[in-house]
């Protein structure tokens, strides 16, 4: 896709605001869709989502299609003045599709064919099937591709799982066959030759079973590659009569986090904008900084993934209804929340649900309209107060981040960590060793992306590498190159020990980064939970570092190779061996940390390498636990976020000239000043020319 034509589709000429929108639920009650427009208007929302499970409300028979109420919904919403994103009604099959077709409907890993029931239960390779999505595809298209109302296609709804019929073990294997070329290939890749499993024939494949095989890593990893590409097949499959009826309306699908099942780098090149659906546990911990955090890291993934700004498709303007403790948002929660996703790069804030269900397994989960159709509910005043708020934010819309640091992340290296049986199954903890070394960042308000190993590292001048248990040579070659012209490399223990097949390196890990790093890892010692040792900081450290810290889970026995020790085990029988290293390579340095340090040591850590590598803090001072800032900019202005994310009021000093509430549109002069609790402000500055944000196209 021309990355220029992409950028064109989507440009919404403010903030979006609304949600996901039922109407065929309220077909026979023509005085509640009225209403709904009414209050659509008083929330002060701007967009809903529609169609996305209405398979059945607009092909009840096979062949026999029936429109008239969707067309009234579009119309109605247009003169109200809201636009749509119209989906694509894949999600969900109708009864008769599944009855008069059970090819259609997924085989399980069991290899037991799926009756009719819930969502997503479709088999992707079906013929059939896309035969039906192609034609009810191109029915809407051919119907509102030019439709006032339409603002995008909502391509399916959060795709995911996967289907082991007859059909899909044949695409499995000409995957296997076009990727390998030859079974020697691929037994060598696999590692076949351990317990006797030597394929000589491509029809002995089989996917992965609970009866059958299912712990050889490499098939495991290449199984759900597999499952990407033919996922990201289909969508294209579904994407194609909606470019062809209007190539100038933007596409998207709502993704989910770093859900397992999918690699949603695979589908970013192929839509025109992200958009990804939200749902963290707030209030289930006496502190929220841990949720604000995991679901900040997010949003900054889905933000590098194409450098630009995402949309927020689902979120909860209240609870929702699947969580172990449905908790209502504690007062202010919904905007900081909500600003939080703006901050982070969204053009969008969006829910599920409009109105709350009166039937099934959702009738409970959080809606802006609650059953009692009222509006003069806490939530929908928070809604409608945030929606009062986006518009007051409008310039932020198309704002850009620049992130000098970054944090490198793959779904294949998740899958092949999780997939390791060792060194700690008890757990290796990988997205919680994210989150750790994501931590210092969003405390200091330094900028960050969470970029892919295909990523033009030279944008960066810091890089964290945690756990990269599956490296390529081509990843390491190009952290060698990132090192030498300058930048500041941290790669922590359990790196470097496989190649994208999962075998393990030979020669001594961490395999192809042992010469950038100057360090062998000889073993690695799983500590089972409770046990800990310390790490001790050598005098005289090149990062002015002091003190001790305690270590956990995992350490590793490590040897200099040309690396400079800066701090060493105190206890075990490997006391006094490194377990911080650095490598002096061309204009830059790499560090290698041998073990799972504590919070407090990741904060002292980063905040010497933030120094060293120059890295810009939002408001030139680290902010108070549970408070982060982010900038966006946009032409000659920065917008500074502040968040607290403390149920407390927190004191933040403001650096640097005043600035303005965005707003009120008061001043705010530099120096000391008060945050309330779950409190989100938006300041803006003129924009400074050193470390700047990047124009948006």
């Amino acid at each position: 896709m021309d990355e220029k034509q992409d950028l064109a589709r989507f440009k919404p000429a403010g903030l979006l605001h609304g949600a996901d929108y039922s109407p065929e639920q309220w077909l026979d009650e023509p005085d509640v869709l009225k209403e709904d427009v009414r209050l659509m208007q008083q929330a002060s929302c701007n967009v809903m989502a529609v169609g996305i499970f209405a398979w059945s409300a607009l092909e009840r028979e096979e062949g026999v299609f029936t429109f008239g109420w969707l067309d009234e919904t579009l119309d109605r919403l247009a003169a109200g003045g809201l636009r749509v994103w119209l989906a694509t009604p894949s999600g969900a099959r109708p009864p008769w599709l599944a009855a008069q077709y059970p090819e259609v409907m997924r085989v399980g890993p069991d290899r037991v064919r799926r009756l009719f029931g819930i969502r997503h239960n479709h088999c992707c390779t079906s013929p059939v099937y896309r035969q039906k999505v192609a034609e009810i595809n191109g029915r809407l298209a051919e119907r509102y591709a030019r439709h006032p109302a339409v603002l995008g296609w909502h391509v399916s709804n959060e795709y995911g799982g996967e289907c082991h019929c007859d059909l899909c073990q044949d695409a499995f294997r000409h995957w296997l066959q076009a990727r390998y070329g030859s079974l020697d290939a691929l037994n060598k890749a696999w590692w076949t030759a351990f317990w006797s499993r030597t394929y000589t024939d491509w029809r002995q494949i089989e996917s992965l079973a609970p009866h059958g095989e299912h712990i050889l890593h490499g098939m495991n990893l290449d199984w759900r590659r597999f499952v990407t590409d033919s996922t990201v097949d289909f969508c294209l499959h579904e994407i194609a009569p909606l470019r062809q009826a209007n190539p100038e309306l933007p596409v998207t699908t709502n993704m989910m986090g770093l859900y397992d099942g999918l690699d949603y780098r695979r589908f970013a090149p192929h839509l025109d904008v992200l958009s990804w659906d939200s749902y963290p546990a707030w209030h289930e911990k006496t502190d929220d900084s841990e949720a604000a955090l995991a679901v900040s890291f997010q949003h900054d993934l889905f933000r590098s993934m194409k450098g630009r700004p995402f949309v927020l498709m689902e979120s909860t303007p209240s609870t929702t209804n699947w969580q172990p403790a449905s908790k209502l948002k504690r007062p202010g929660m919904h905007r900081l929340s909500s600003l939080q996703a703006v901050a982070h790069g969204a053009d969008a804030v969006q829910y599920f649900q409009w109105r709350k269900s009166r039937g099934a397994s959702e009738k409970f989960h959080g809606a802006v309209v609650d059953h009692a159709g009222r509006d003069d509910t806490r939530v929908f005043r928070e809604v409608a107060e945030l929606g009062s708020a986006l518009k007051r934010l409008t310039a932020v819309a198309g704002a850009g981040t620049k992130a000098e640091a970054a944090i490198l992340f793959d779904w294949d290296n998740k899958w092949a960590v999780e997939n390791a049986q060792g060194p700690r199954n008890g757990g290796l903890h990988y997205e919680e060793t994210l989150y750790a070394h994501y931590r210092p960042f969003w405390q200091h308000g330094v900028a960050v992306d969470v970029a892919g190993a295909d990523a033009d590292f030279s944008a960066y001048r810091l890089i964290v590498a945690p756990m990269l248990y599956l490296c390529r040579e081509e990843t390491a070659a190009k952290l060698e190159r990132f090192v030498e012209t300058g930048g500041v490399l941290v790669v922590t223990y359990w790196s470097g020990i496989v190649d994208a097949s999962d075998l393990c390196y030979t020669g001594g890990f961490p395999g192809p980064l042992r010469k950038l790093l100057g360090v062998w890892a000889e073993e690695i010692d799983g500590l089972q939970d409770g046990e800990a040792n310390t790490v001790s900081l050598l005098d005289g450290n090149g990062l002015g570092l002091s003190g001790e810290y305690a270590c956990s889970e995992l350490c590793e026995r490590i040897h200099p190779e040309g690396a400079e020790t800066l701090a060493v085990y105190k206890e075990d029988f490997y006391a006094g061996m490194p377990v911080l290293t650095v490598n002096r390579r061309g204009q830059g340095s790499a560090y290698y940390l041998a073990a799972r340090m504590e919070e407090a040591f990741h904060e002292a850590f980063y905040a010497a390498l933030m120094n060293t590598a120059g890295l810009r803090r939002a408001i030139g001072n680290r902010l108070p636990d549970g408070v982060t800032a982010q900038v966006r900019a946009n032409g000659a202005e920065e917008y500074v976020f502040l968040l607290n994310f403390n149920k407390e009021k927190r004191r933040v000093t403001l650096a640097g000239p005043a600035c303005r509430d965005v707003e009120t549109g008061l001043e705010v002069e530099a120096g000391l000043f008060w945050l309330d609790g779950y409190e989100a402000r938006v300041l803006s500055r003129p924009r400074r020319l050193t470390g700047s944000m990047p124009d948006m196209p």
